[in-house]
């Protein structure tokens, strides 16, 4: 197994994700080998100085970083030698089989768009995010930011993409999926919630239980909730913040800790074929190594082919 991590993207990189893949290989097996995108010498150079044996990790020379605020097509084009460029170049290739980074969102999903590319049947790519539950574990929320306008067949293949993830990855037995909405009556809604309702109905591949409303976002109400990239980004950023506040407000409880977004590493782009994860741009070693763990987990449940056979 060859997980691919960008070394170079987020902002505080270099540092931030050499300790990360440091602490993430401390709990692979001897198969399961991470690969280092960045410039090669400094990167042994800076895992020696925390320590550790830089001939526990796999390297690929990529000395350029694509910054938060370049754009992202031409980044990818104009940087062949970027730590995210060659990432997807060798993802494409076979020659790892995840990729993670906490650089570009854009250049990511560009990156993944275009060498990996969507599997066939799937219109779209969705960005996937955990979101805590009250009682215990946490559940699944897409689109979060990949697709701003959605039509209901998109909402639709999400809401299976989404529960193809809780199941296989997560291993929720036959997930429940909600549709995000302003009611729990079918008949509520906007034009896209209206219309994607009889779709969801009519899916027997998931096991679909009407709307689910924001006050039943940290419920056992749902364990995939789907919505549009637009709505999705909006709620996840809500959502991120509640962590901030309490600590602000130097408020101490445990469900609040499991809005922080180091818990869960990353966010997948599901769809593509291949394991392919953003980290956030804030990322710290603790999010940059459960980033790792989720590409080894993805990759490990054969979490792509059981995609590939629901779209077939």
């Amino acid at each position: 197994m060859k997980i691919g991590l960008d070394v170079l993207g987020g902002d505080y990189a270099p540092d931030s994700n050499i300790k990360g893949a440091i602490e993430a290989q401390q709990l692979l097996d001897e198969s399961q080998r991470i690969v280092l995108f960045g410039d090669e010498e400094a990167t042994k150079k800076a895992i020696e100085a925390a320590g550790s044996d830089p001939s526990k990790f796999d390297y690929v020379h990529a000395p350029e970083n694509i910054s938060m605020h370049e754009h992202p097509t031409k980044a990818i084009t104009q940087k062949p030698d970027s730590s995210i460029a060659k990432g997807f170049e060798l993802l494409k290739n076979g020659e790892i089989d995840s990729f993670s980074s906490a650089g570009n969102t854009g250049a990511m999903l560009v990156g993944a768009m275009f060498s990996v590319k969507t599997i066939p049947g799937v219109l779209r790519p969705a960005i996937a995010t955990n979101v805590p539950k009250l009682k215990e574990g946490f559940g699944i929320l897409l689109d979060v930011g990949a697709n701003a306008d959605c039509k209901p067949e998109m909402l639709n293949q999400f809401a299976l993409l989404g529960s193809l993830y809780a199941e296989h990855v997560y291993g929720i037995p036959s997930p429940k999926v909600g549709l995000l909405n302003i009611g729990e009556e079918e008949e509520k809604g906007n034009n896209l919630t209206v219309a994607t309702y009889p779709l969801l109905k009519a899916n027997n591949k998931i096991n679909f239980i009407g709307n689910a409303e924001g006050r039943d976002l940290f419920t056992d109400h749902a364990d995939v909730v789907v919505c549009d990239g637009y709505t999705g980004n909006v709620v996840l950023k809500l959502a991120e913040s509640f962590y901030v506040v309490t600590l602000k407000k130097g408020m101490k409880d445990p469900f609040f800790d499991r809005f922080n977004y180091e818990q869960y590493g990353g966010s997948p782009i599901l769809g593509v074929n291949a394991p392919v994860i953003i980290g956030h741009g804030i990322s710290t070693p603790e999010a940059i190594k459960n980033m790792v763990l989720l590409s080894r987990d993805m990759i490990a449940s054969q979490f792509i082919e059981k995609i590939r056979s629901a779209f077939n």
